[in-house]
């Protein structure tokens, strides 16, 4: 079977590989869901959230440092909402004058940064998971399976799909541009041209891609249309959910549940 190397797709033989697709769908949803209804600074649960998603993570042979480096994509997200550092609160941690500009930082603030911080990481972990021990194709059977609007998964459907049609496109050009692109033979000498000169021909390259993934999409849709598409893609129905997933679908919910439903009332 061939996968495409922007395929987040692991393939592995644990239990979390063979769970029903519809049944991690859901856990994922509600372990994201809970780490965003989750009170600001509710650290014993989100130590048990952590524990939980590390513990899925071995458990799905992916390993905690193979999560761990993709989730770093998640920091610049994190770091967008630093800026509430500087929001109104009672204990100063230390203030500095820029021009005119007087700025306070609060510990109220840092509390809510880390929060909001420390749920978003834990929530991309989960999706890095999901994704990993999941085919994506199983996954749109999922969404549509769990009542997502069918033009929503469509919309999934294609955007994954066509994503690497776009990679495959721009790596073409890429060749081309190298084999026709000369090399000085002299030591030392400096290959291509100034800045502004690559940068028009990035420029000439990124619009000869739009260029050609609007043709080729236009052309795409006609076949398809052509072969009677008509906004979703047909596929063979889903098994039943085994016995065994349904108590574990059932006992990560409970506990989601029950984890919110301890930091509402102690931190709320």
């Amino acid at each position: 079977m061939h996968i495409h190397f922007l395929d987040p797709y692991q393939f592995r033989t644990s239990p979390v590989h063979t769970l029903d697709p519809r049944v991690k769908l859901v856990l994922v949803l509600s372990y994201i869901l809970t780490c965003a209804l989750m009170p600001i600074g509710a650290w014993p649960v989100y130590i048990l959230l952590l524990t939980l998603v590390f513990s899925f993570e071995l458990l799905s042979s992916l390993g905690i440092k193979y999560v761990l480096r993709r989730a770093l994509l998640a920091l610049p997200f994190m770091l967008a909402a630093f800026p509430v550092i500087f929001t109104n609160g009672q204990t100063v941690l230390f203030s500095a004058k820029i021009g005119s500009l007087q700025l306070a930082a609060y510990a109220e603030g840092l509390e809510r940064f880390v929060s909001v911080a420390l749920k978003s990481w834990l929530s991309v972990q989960a999706a890095i998971v999901l994704a990993a021990s999941t085919p994506f194709p199983e996954l749109l059977q999922a969404m549509r399976a769990v009542r997502i609007p069918r033009l929503l998964v469509s919309l999934f459907g294609l955007m994954w799909r066509y994503l690497f049609v776009l990679v495959d496109e721009a790596l073409r050009l890429m060749r081309a541009r190298q084999a026709r692109s000369g090399e000085s033979s002299r030591p030392g000498a400096r290959k291509g041209g100034s800045v502004a000169w690559r940068a028009r021909v990035a420029g000439g390259m990124a619009g000869n891609l739009f260029l050609r993934a609007f043709e080729r999409s236009d052309r795409i849709y006609m076949a398809m249309v052509a072969r009677g598409y008509d906004g979703e893609i047909r596929a063979l129905p889903m098994p039943p959910v085994p016995e065994s997933d349904w108590l574990a679908l059932g006992g990560g919910v409970g506990l989601m549940l029950l984890l919110l439903l301890f930091g509402i009332l102690f931190w709320g």
